[in-house]
């Protein structure tokens, strides 16, 4: 009975550990990454008589970079990073102890001429471990993203997400941040690594990313118990 019962547990566990791993991966998009529209702004009322309208006044001096709430910005995706880390130690100890011949009433204690409580040891101790790690990520590309919010200080709050459907499923990108208008550049671009506070996801879902998944057994034995 109790082994019953402690089967249908663990049948339980998986099944919920399955649902909420599809949860996570089949939703990879989030609400904050979807466009955000301009607000909708109060135009006066039109004049009769004059040859300029408020309402529908044309801006011959602006440029093209984004700096509204709804206004579209390419990024540039130049993402490279490296790292590498090496150690390695090594120690040695070495030790020897001679106790001598205890001495009681200025003889020392033997038997038949021989030393009795003599006690002389020696110890050694040697070490030595090497550990390297070294890990390197590239991304390239480019996605055009929508402001958000405009802070105080004239920074934009950018995000926004590409979806690629291939044959055997679906890729995307998502990314959000905080771009200084100086470092916007002419034909309204910017680099992502003057994005501020960036968070980039790249993945996907579909056929390849699921062969790329360990199963629902796998990871839930790894959870149960880690290495």
């Amino acid at each position: 009975m109790k082994t019953c019962r402690m089967t249908c547990v663990v049948a339980i566990a998986v099944l919920a550990s399955g649902l909420t791993g599809c949860a996570t991966v089949g939703q990879p998009g989030h609400a904050d990454y979807r466009p955000t529209m301009p607000p909708q702004p109060m135009l006066p009322p039109a004049t009769s008589g004059a040859i300029y309208q408020p309402a529908r006044g044309l801006s011959l001096f602006e440029d093209v970079k984004a700096r509204r709430v709804g206004d579209t910005l390419t990024i540039r995706l130049a993402e490279r990073t490296q790292a590498s880390k090496s150690a390695s130690s090594d120690a040695s100890k070495e030790s020897s102890v001679d106790t001598g011949v205890p001495v009681i009433g200025g003889k020392g204690i033997t038997r038949n001429g021989k030393d009795l409580l003599n006690n002389e040891w020696e110890t050694e101790q040697d070490f030595s471990g090497k550990g390297s790690s070294s890990q390197s990520n590239s991304l390239s590309g480019n996605i055009t993203v929508t402001v958000a919010e405009v802070y105080p200080n004239g920074n934009l709050l950018v995000r926004g997400e590409k979806w690629l459907t291939l044959n055997q499923g679906e890729e995307f990108v998502q990314i959000s941040g905080i771009v200084r208008p100086v470092d916007i550049a002419s034909d309204n671009s910017v680099d992502s690594y003057k994005v501020a506070d960036a968070r980039i996801t790249y993945s996907g879902q579909g056929t390849l990313a699921d062969a790329n998944r360990p199963g629902i057994l796998t990871r839930f034995f790894i959870k149960l118990w880690p290495l």
